[in-house]
């Protein structure tokens, strides 16, 4: 194996137009060791956090940093405590966020954040699905509580997921769909209308209206449970006043503005944040389930319980194609997720 490896990154904050807002570097290849695997990546996506990261800050780096938080891989090596995998299998995941990503030629991963990729899917279907599946399942199922093979339960309880065509929001449409909630999801045009539909949502309302008239229209005066994926700030009041009481409510987006929270005391509502890199992050002691999360999506996916959300796939990866893909998150148009392989 060679010593070096290619990768792209960025060592300032530009924007994707810029000719230096992601440029190529020769870095060495990392070594294995403890729980981490050395994965050869195949096919990375590109989410708003790339966006973010890149194209947010001031400070010039005096390294490259390199971004990129879903991937599909062959494992090449592991470290001496790793038990979850082997050189020579098929991986996916979305790493963590305070290490090097995966637009690289070679990555290092924790194990307990990775997971055998779905048999049945191509490497781009596949690399579209980690950071979207984990944001989605952990705010359903572990945020809000909602247990999905309750159907009987569930068949009672109303969801309204806020931006059901975005990344997250596709994912979650399904998940709640398959654990058997009334899902009411946001979309605003006619195509992220049928796109939505087809991946779960039994009903639709549009985030750029009001959304308490229209969730009210459709015969509810409340609901259960609230997915916010799109501009807290400027859906706070409707969530309050939507929000059943006793309802949970979860958001992914952050907030610009102080939220008022006593606004839920009445309702003895519970707000919660989920953010996919916590785990990873802080390596809290239920970082494994990452790991299975990832299992049982691969499950889902092969069974065909769960659908892929690649729209659109860019060949090789390189400088050209991920500034490509980055400007399309950027447009706020994308339905669906945008993947970079080399495959």
């Amino acid at each position: 194996m060679n010593k070096t490896m290619h990768a792209i990154g960025f060592t300032q904050h530009l924007p994707i137009t810029n000719p230096a807002s992601l440029i190529s570097v020769e870095l060495p290849i990392p070594t294995a060791t403890g729980h981490d695997i050395l994965v050869h990546v195949t096919a990375t996506s590109v989410n708003p956090v790339d966006v973010g990261v890149r194209g947010h800050g001031t400070k010039s780096l005096t390294q490259p940093k390199i971004i990129g938080w879903d991937a599909v891989g062959t494992v090449t090596a592991v470290g001496e405590h790793v038990t979850l995998f082997k050189p020579g299998e098929i991986v996916f995941y979305a790493g963590a966020f305070d290490r090097p990503g995966s637009n690289s030629q070679y990555q290092l991963v924790d194990e307990r954040i990775v997971a055998h990729a779905p048999t049945t899917l191509t490497a781009p279907q596949a690399a579209a699905m980690p950071l979207t599946a984990i944001t989605a399942w952990e705010a359903l199922f572990e945020q809000l509580g909602i247990d999905l093979h309750d159907h009987q339960t569930n068949q009672a309880h109303t969801i309204l997921i806020i931006n059901g065509a975005g990344g997250v929001g596709s994912i979650a449409t399904q998940l709640a769909h398959l654990a058997g909630l009334t899902v009411i999801a946001s979309a605003s045009r006619p195509e992220t209308i049928t796109w939505v539909q087809a991946h779960g949502a039994d009903m639709t309302v549009n985030h750029h209206q009001n959304l308490v008239t229209q969730v009210h229209a459709l015969g509810y005066p409340t609901v259960d449970y609230i997915l916010e994926l799109s501009n807290l700030n400027r859906h706070w009041d409707a969530i309050v006043e939507l929000i059943k009481p006793h309802g949970k409510i979860v958001s992914i987006t952050g907030n610009h503005k102080p939220l008022n929270l006593t606004a839920l005391k009445q309702k003895s509502a519970t707000f919660a944040w989920e953010w996919m890199y916590t785990k990873s992050f802080y390596h809290t002691p239920d970082m494994l389930s990452q790991h299975h999360i990832l299992e049982a999506i691969a499950s889902l996916l092969d069974t065909g319980a769960l659908q892929s959300t690649l729209t659109k796939t860019l060949s090789p990866i390189n400088v050209t194609n991920l500034k490509t893909a980055h400007q399309l998150v950027e447009s706020n148009q994308m339905i669906g997720k945008v993947v970079v392989s080399d495959i």
